[in-house]
This record gives C-alpha cells, sequence and structure tokens, in this order.
C-alpha cells in the first residue's frame, strides 16, 4: 500500500506546486455570523472549523474536547473577542499558541455602539436617549450589573460597547477586510483567491445592505420588544425601533420586577411584537404578551437556526428582516 500511496503523494505535491497553490491553513473561527464571512472568504482554498455550532450560543457555551483540539491544530483564529465569547479567553491562551490569533471587535473601520443600560431602554422614543431604570433601580439594572459569570469579561462587555457588531452589514465589512489580511499573511500563495473572494463578498454586502433597507423600511416606526438587546447594531444602520428587551444578559432569565416592567411596556405599546430567540426560554414571551394584542415571532441574531456556510451571513441579516416585516405589518 505504501508504495503506491507514495508516488500519489509526491505527484499531487509536485502539481500543487507546479500550480503556485498551496495547501489551505488550518482556520477556526469562533460563531456562525463570522464563520460565514470567513467560509466566503476562504472559497476555492479551503473551509474554517466552527467552535458555536448547532444551536448553541456564545453568551452560555463551555468548551468541549473536539473543540480543544481545534485550537491546538489551529494557524489562524478568528473570533469577536472577550466581550462576546468570554469562554474562548483561556482556552486561545493555553491551545493556540501556535496561531495568528484575530480579534474582531478591535479591527479598523467598525463602528461600535455603546451599551444600552436599566430596564425597558427608551433610547428611540421621542429622540431620547433616557434609561428609565435609572430612576429607580428596577431589577432590571441589578440584573444588568450582576447577572454575568464572565469574570473578567464582564466589565469589559458592559463597561464599553455593544459586541454583536456583525448585525451592521457595514461592520461586516471591516471585518472582512481584517480576515482578508490576516489569511494572506497566512498563506502567501492563494493571496489571488483570497483578494477576488473578498472583492465579491464586498459587493454581496452591499447588495444586502440595500435589501435590507427596503425590506425594513415600511415597519421603521413601529417600536417592538426583543429577548435580549442584541439587535442596536442593526437598529442604527435601519432606523427600526425596539423599545426594549425582556432580560438584559441572556444567561440570566428576568425577575419578577423585570417582567413586570415589560408588561407594563407592551400594555403602553398596544399591538406591537415581542420577539423570541431560538436558543432562550420562550415560554417569558407568552407570559408578557398575554390579554394584550401584541404578537410573538423569533429573532436569531446569532444564527443558530441556520446551517454554517457563506451563504448564511445573508440568510441571517434577511431571516431578522423579514420576521420584522412580517410581524409589525
Amino acid at each position: 500500500m505504501k508504495s503506491i500511496l507514495i508516488p500519489l503523494v509526491a505527484s499531487a505535491a509536485i502539481a500543487a506546486a507546479a500550480s503556485g497553490a498551496t495547501a489551505a491553513p488550518d482556520v477556526v473561527v469562533s460563531i456562525k455570523p463570522v464563520h460565514s464571512l470567513v467560509a466566503a472568504i476562504m472559497k476555492g482554498v479551503g473551509e474554517p472549523q466552527l467552535i458555536v455550532d448547532g444551536a448553541a450560543s456564545p453568551h452560555t457555551y463551555n468548551l468541549r474536547p473536539s473543540n480543544a483540539r481545534k485550537l491546538e491544530k489551529a494557524d489562524v483564529v478568528f473570533w469577536v473577542g472577550p466581550g462576546l465569547e468570554a469562554f474562548l479567553q483561556k482556552p486561545l491562551e493555553a491551545l493556540a499558541s501556535k496561531a495568528t490569533v484575530v480579534e474582531l471587535e478591535d479591527v479598523k473601520g467598525l463602528e461600535k455602539l455603546p451599551f444600552r443600560e436599566g430596564g425597558p431602554f427608551e433610547a428611540h422614543d421621542d429622540g431620547e436617549e433616557g434609561h428609565e431604570a435609572h430612576d429607580g433601580h428596577t431589577e432590571g439594572e441589578a440584573v444588568h450589573d450582576h447577572g454575568h459569570d464572565h469574570g473578567d469579561a464582564d466589565e469589559h462587555e458592559h463597561g464599553a460597547y455593544d459586541t454583536h457588531l456583525w448585525l451592521d452589514p457595514a461592520n461586516a465589512k471591516a471585518m472582512a477586510q481584517a480576515v482578508e489580511t490576516a489569511l494572506i499573511a497566512a498563506d502567501a500563495g492563494n493571496a489571488a483567491t483570497y483578494q477576488a473572494n473578498t472583492r465579491k463578498l464586498m459587493d454581496d454586502l452591499d447588495a444586502l445592505d440595500a435589501e435590507v433597507a427596503e425590506t425594513v423600511k415600511p415597519v421603521k416606526d413601529k417600536p417592538f420588544i426583543v429577548f435580549h438587546d442584541a439587535y442596536q447594531y442593526f437598529e442604527h444602520r435601519y432606523g427600526v425601533k425596539t423599545a426594549g428587551s425582556i432580560t438584559v444578559s441572556p444567561e440570566t432569565l428576568p425577575g419578577a420586577d423585570r417582567v413586570k416592567q415589560m408588561q407594563e411596556k407592551v400594555r403602553q405599546l398596544g399591538a406591537t411584537c415581542v420577539f423570541a430567540e431560538p436558543q432562550f426560554e420562550p415560554k417569558l414571551v407568552s407570559v408578557i404578551t398575554e390579554g394584550t394584542p401584541a404578537k410573538s415571532a423569533t429573532l436569531d441574531p446569532e444564527a443558530a437556526t441556520l446551517e454554517p456556510g457563506p451563504d448564511l451571513y445573508f440568510k441571517l441579516m434577511q431571516g431578522i428582516a423579514g420576521s420584522l416585516r412580517n410581524c409589525l405589518s
């Protein structure tokens, strides 16, 4: 068997050298939306591996042995940063020592928005930037301050800015440029492919941006309630109006005061829409909408229900826009 295999391997290596192609680097990506952008740029070269797969959320994820093996073998790792994937901070230091680790929350060209704090935030109502809970220190605010078990990452996450950066295609473009640069540095032999793929991705993201804006245009003036405050970048980009979130930290279920607060908010808004998320407790939404004309639907900001791949980012953004329009129309 060996005598047959060796010439085959050798001839493959000679063919690869003659064509100028090189073996794809081992690339690992933390979450699905970022993985989708990396996969689009690596198309024709190789496929990146994903850590937070299936319906899991980076907010509540625990690293598995299979993930640890991926990190040990990695040449390049892309993640958003400790504010989002706190579970990765120590494993990256311990396991990915030979890899180039790219923290995408630090790349050039990103627009970063500060966290909205307190109870049912009122950032969009009447142009005010007020926060109800700051007056009375409601339970919502207490959850915000103490709901995380992220240790050092807690301050990083809540003290600085919202880390759901990918929900603005302009930020996705900034991330894609950083991905292209890191891949070319790791694998110069495939630079031309990475560059061509990135150019196409940029054009596709521009088209997506225009499509999403058109989809949500009819419902821009209609406020809605979300499960957790993950959509600020989407709102900022497209001018839609979130009136509040059921929970401040997705890891921590809201207390009775918070639920009461949100029920009151829904009653004030009348025929609004309250959005659940696939990974988190859906019963809370029915408790909050009970006895009101409000409707409920699902938003999926981390792509829990989508299959990984280069098209996922586009389906994610189209899905959010479509759900908003359908429920609020």
